[in-house]
């Protein structure tokens, strides 16, 4: 059953991190840590089920969906070191 998750490990792992980031970015904005946690479970549970029908009906697209994936994930970790190195 695992094995069809496993083409998608590096969006996984790295939109984990982006997750973390822009969490972060809400801690440091003075965001209610509350309500951003209570936002990003539901985020992250959206995902979950998105991702779990998503990878049955769209398998044959996994490179697609890789590089898609991954880019977003580079431009948002981009734009967030960027507001951060200029203290926005």
């Amino acid at each position: 059953m695992l094995e069809q998750y496993l083409p998608f490990v590096g969006l996984i792992i790295f939109g984990n991190i982006e997750n973390l980031v822009l969490s972060s970015q809400g801690v440091v904005a003075g965001v209610n840590p509350v309500k951003l946690g209570i936002v990003s479970i539901l985020c992250v549970s959206m995902w979950l089920i998105i991702g779990t029908f998503g990878t049955q009906l769209l398998i044959n697209y996994v490179d697609f969906i890789d590089f898609i994936g991954g880019l977003a994930i580079f431009i948002l970790g981009a734009q967030a070191m960027v507001k951060s190195i200029r203290g926005e």
